[in-house]
């Protein structure tokens, strides 16, 4: 049932954008980062012009999210990172730092900073620290570092680069006034999006599904959130699909067709989900109504090639079911 992600790539580009950036592009440069936990609250947000996200992370029980960030020169990276950590609450940016530097304190070059109170931030500190460490292939590396943590909350951002760096040169000071946690912000649309993308795109289908369902929750019926609304439906109802739990991934598909009934990737995922029960009568009939709906896609994306699919490849030897998938695909 994989390539029910078959038009993932084009449902990718239209995952919410920094405020800033432009969703026609892939890697874009961004300014503002915010990451949250889909069950917790709680937001890490900082300010960094001229970012590009080059990798993100995300934990399967929904306890932590990354972001890997690099500047456009090339020559300067971030490591931001929010993560629970419940045996060590209650926390202070303090604790957060020294749990999450014990593999330094042998390091010569570690120096604790004064902590730095970030306008707007209420009552949590950042606590800073610099320090230079040495790669296996003997290149150094300069740190400027800051944790921000409260209760069972940690956020921990790390900068670091081959050349001297200073948590007083103008850029990282801007970027680490900017650094701030808000312990009681609860996760939003794009919050919990991002959260399940992470996922899905590590192949973590069976964690993804539930917190795509989550943000589809978070919908409401405004005809101005209908793109977005098909494209979460199909990811959770993929999600479900993929991780073979195909009665749930039906059940969101009936329930999206009742609504929107006129989006023919609801009913190809149905005649996917068929097809893996075997069904092929029923697939038959929802490929003839999703290519009946074709002209009702998204803007770009197009409907799968069936004769390419996971689903349907097992039945390539039923000489009258291909034929009819041939059919279809050359229409």
């Amino acid at each position: 049932m994989k390539t029910l992600s078959a038009v993932l790539a084009f449902l990718f580009m239209y995952f919410m954008p920094a405020r800033g950036q432009s969703t026609g592009d892939q890697n874009p440069l961004e300014a503002d980062f915010e990451i949250s936990l889909p069950n917790h609250p709680g937001q890490l947000r900082w300010h960094a012009e001229g970012f590009r996200i080059i990798e993100k992370s995300a934990k399967t029980a929904g306890q932590e999210i990354g972001l890997r960030g690099k500047d456009e020169s090339g020559h300067l990276e971030f490591l931001a990172f929010l993560f629970l950590v419940p045996l060590e609450a209650p926390l202070s940016s303090a604790k957060c730092r020294d749990g999450a530097l014990a593999q330094e304190r042998n390091n010569r070059s570690l120096k604790i900073l004064s902590p730095l109170q970030v306008e707007g931030s209420g009552t949590i500190p950042v606590a800073l620290v610099t320090y230079s460490t040495q790669g296996g292939d003997g290149k150094k590396w300069y740190h400027e570092r800051g944790f921000v943590a409260m209760g069972d909350l940690c956020g921990d951002m790390d900068f670091y680069s081959e050349a001297s760096i200073s948590s007083e040169d103008a850029d990282l000071k801007k970027i680490f006034e900017s650094y701030s946690l808000d312990p009681s912000y609860i996760a939003r649309f794009k919050d919990l999006f991002l959260y399940a993308e992470i996922l899905y795109r590590h192949e973590q289908y069976k964690a993804a599904a539930p917190i795509f369902e989550q943000a589809l929750a978070k919908l409401d019926d405004d005809p101005t959130q209908l793109k977005m609304r098909r494209i979460t439906t199909d990811q959770a109802g993929m999600s479900y699909g993929i991780s073979g739990d195909i009665s749930k991934a039906r059940a969101i598909f009936e329930a999206a067709i009742v609504k929107d009934p006129g989006y023919p990737l609801y009913y190809y995922n149905l005649a996917c989900a068929d097809a893996e029960e075997n069904k092929l009568a029923d697939a038959r009939v929802h490929l003839q109504q999703a290519f009946a709906r074709k002209e009702n896609r998204i803007p770009g994306e197009k409907l799968p090639d069936p004769t390419k699919d996971d689903s349907f490849l097992p039945y390539k030897k039923n000489k009258d079911f291909w034929n009819f998938l041939a059919g279809l695909r050359s229409e």
